[in-house]
């Protein structure tokens, strides 16, 4: 008995290992066409592929369980690389890949940064495509927690940032 449920557990650990449970990402102008239809506040992840702090957001933040249930259950969540080559379309404009010595920057991603170029950026959007926020650097789970719930719940409307973020209660320690 005690080999058959071992045996279960190990089947488990390793099915859980291998599942795929993570942020729905989708591209910028996937994102938009959805909220066309159904319109939810879009969080929007500006990164590099030579980026460690980015690589390191993948890895901690948006791997953790509350932060991807959350963000797929109340986002669209788009994976922006800031160094995009493909054109982009929004709002009636095109935005392409600029080359600058030896990389360059997508003209969407840099306007998404207000001109202020770090990686990762985090941005949201409101249901409106309004730009609420842009938040740069790495952010761990229970900061990347508060802002999602501070934004999602619109508590941003009728709190500021340190009163919202000085009664915030954290799901991840239960």
């Amino acid at each position: 008995m005690k080999s058959i449920i071992k045996l279960y557990a190990i089947f488990l650990f390793a099915f859980n290992s291998f599942s795929q449970d993570n942020v729905e990402w989708l591209s910028f102008e996937e994102a938009i066409s959805l909220n066309q239809k159904n319109p939810k506040p879009i969080l929007i992840s500006i990164y590099t592929d030579w980026c460690g702090w980015c690589k390191k957001m993948d890895l901690y933040t948006y791997s953790n369980q509350l932060i991807y249930s959350y963000i797929n259950n109340n986002f669209y969540a788009v994976k922006l690389d800031g160094e995009e080559k493909n054109r982009i379309t929004f709002n009636n404009k095109v935005f392409n890949f600029k080359p600058k010595g030896k990389r360059g920057n997508h003209e969407l991603a840099v306007g998404l940064m207000d001109n202020k170029i770090v990686f990762p950026t985090t941005v949201i959007m409101s249901e409106n495509e309004v730009i609420l926020d842009r938040i740069p650097g790495y952010l761990d789970a229970s900061i990347m927690e508060k802002f999602l719930v501070y934004f999602n719940s619109k508590a941003y409307k009728t709190k500021n940032w340190d009163d919202f973020n000085g009664d915030f209660k954290s799901k991840l320690a239960n």
